[in-house]
């Protein structure tokens, strides 16, 4: 073996210990990190339920007022109806919203329950966070308690990705993670609306659309 292959292979061997300590290294961090998913994934879908139940609430509430818009046309109540039509309008907002929120989430949970991997954590999660920080905004004014839940959630998760980054290496690719994150946005929009033009009664169907507020 010449003097240059041995040095050669020295170094090698120096670069191929250094590589074992990184995938050492990460593994133990793929030990600790995901049980920190773990618990935002439980957090996430104890959000999620309470979506579902403020939807089922907003729902049988939209049902009562739709009859009782339905019972002032009946009676020729103009006013009464045109009253409750729009009370009608800012409850199917809500209810859009909150669809729109809980199907968001619900993607959320699906892309963390697939990581498995510490290297795969940065470029699963950056997109998510956006995600969240979105949904946040959405819900806040409807939902304050759960707009500071997923605030936090957004908390834990953007420190979930900084440890793997600092473990692996690994940045952020931005252009990639608005992508993705507006992505979900859309597919969770699209969902929403398809699924309550499916689910309500337009009001359309009884001759007039609700007035403007001013």
């Amino acid at each position: 073996m010449s003097k240059r292959f041995a040095e050669k292979w020295g170094k090698d061997d120096k670069a191929h210990v250094r590589f074992g300590t990184k995938v050492r290294r990460a593994v133990r961090s793929s030990g600790q990190l995901r049980p920190r998913l773990d618990l935002v994934i439980n957090r996430l879908e104890k959000q999620i339920q309470g979506l579902d139940q403020t939807g089922n609430r907003l729902s049988e509430r939209d049902k009562s007022l739709f009859a009782k818009v339905v019972e002032s046309y009946s009676k020729h109540d103009q006013q009464h109806a045109n009253a409750l039509a729009n009370e009608l309008t800012e409850i199917r907002k809500t209810e859009i919203t909150v669809m729109n929120v809980k199907l968001a989430l619900e993607q959320i949970v699906l892309r963390l329950k697939t990581v498995t991997e510490v290297g795969d954590m940065v470029s699963t999660i950056a997109p998510l966070i956006s995600v969240l920080g979105n949904v946040k905004k959405a819900i806040k004014g409807a939902l304050p308690d759960a707009g500071k839940e997923l605030e936090q959630i957004g908390i834990e998760l953007d420190g979930v990705i900084k440890d793997a980054g600092q473990t692996t290496g690994l940045t952020i690719d931005f252009a990639a993670t608005n992508e993705e994150a507006q992505k979900i946005l859309t597919e969770a929009a699209t969902v929403a609306e398809e699924r309550t033009k499916n689910k309500l009664p337009e009001l359309s169907t009884l001759g007039r659309k609700p007035q403007a507020r001013t």
